[in-house]
């Protein structure tokens, strides 16, 4: 079974997922690029069962659903209208609210939000690889300022939030021969506070040891919290780029798209940014990442995702 393609624009989407069966077996080449194995035995080989949209292994007659397990699992939303979820997304630019796409699919707004924290959840995966090389980590607050408070300590008030940031910096040529920076990948997490045991914590499931990691002055950034890590100080908060400008644009998107979150479900928006910004060139691409993900991430209730999430 060969690993599935993207569509490269809105008519080949339309073409290609004209009806269940198509979309039934992408989703089936989505969650088993190198070919179904069952999940009782490990056999290879089944029979495609279209009416039950499952695998029966021909070893142990196990019926695998193809969305069973996953974050499709027991949806009552019809295949089809997953998938323009999906494709809507991954590629728009500035990402969809929960209104938005409860006017595109025509649901219920319960529906609209359901689907789309699902697919949050699709958007990180289990085995996503660290960061690495040259690294600009720092934090910002979102939700804020409260009167009376400055810096770090405006996030005492309950509606605002401390969020740590960590992107690669690339160094390339330009056409004219200059030597250019760009942002590589990026990481977010929530966070109660910027202490060095928390800033520890955030580098060690973000950046590879041995990585430089530049910052400011702030002293939660101590020795103990870099060990493993190469460490550089910016000579001011103007040369921290790239993390500041992806701070920006994390603002500016969540005020413009969604007009404010609530700090409760502040991560999976988070999640959402660091995915789109991380595939900002090739955004159709993210479309088939997106459903890779959802297909082999385990499902999630609606009491579940309505939980605070936990702070990195």
């Amino acid at each position: 079974m060969p690993r599935p393609t993207f569509p490269k624009g809105l008519r080949e989407f339309r073409q290609k997922f004209s009806s269940d069966a198509n979309c039934w077996e992408y989703l089936s080449q989505s969650r088993w690029p190198e070919g179904f194995r069952c999940p009782k035995c490990g056999g290879s080989r089944s029979w495609w069962l279209l009416s039950r949209h499952a695998h029966e292994c021909q070893h142990c007659g196990h019926q695998a659903s193809v969305s069973a397990g996953t974050l499709l699992h027991r949806s009552h939303l019809p295949i089809q209208d997953w998938f323009w979820a999906a494709y809507l997304v991954a590629t728009l630019t500035p990402g969809m609210s929960a209104k938005q796409l409860q006017r595109q699919l025509g649901c219920r707004y319960q529906t609209a939000w359901f689907v789309l924290h699902r697919l949050r959840r699709g958007m990180v995966s289990d085995t996503r690889s660290r960061l690495a090389g040259r690294v600009e980590a720092d934090e910002a607050i979102v939700g804020g300022p409260v009167r009376g408070k400055r810096g770090r300590g405006v996030t005492k008030a309950a509606h605002s939030t401390l969020v740590f940031g960590a992107v690669e910096v690339i160094a390339y040529t330009d056409k004219h021969g200059e030597e250019m920076e760009k942002a590589g990948r990026l990481h977010l997490a929530l966070t109660q506070r910027a202490d060095a045991v928390s800033i520890r914590n955030f580098l060690q499931k973000s950046v590879e040891p041995g990585s430089e990691v530049y910052t400011d002055g702030w002293k939660g950034y101590s020795k103990a919290a870099l060990e493993g890590y190469e460490h550089g100080l910016h000579p001011s908060d103007t040369h921290a780029l790239h993390i500041h400008r992806a701070f920006g644009n994390l603002k500016t998107w969540l005020n413009g798209t969604h007009h404010g979150v609530d700090p409760k479900y502040l991560q999976s928006y988070l999640d959402e940014f660091a995915f789109r910004f991380n595939r900002r060139k090739t955004p159709l691409a993210g479309f088939q990442t997106l459903l890779g993900i959802a297909s082999n991430k385990d499902p999630v209730s609606l009491r579940v995702l309505s939980q605070p999430a936990s702070n990195g």
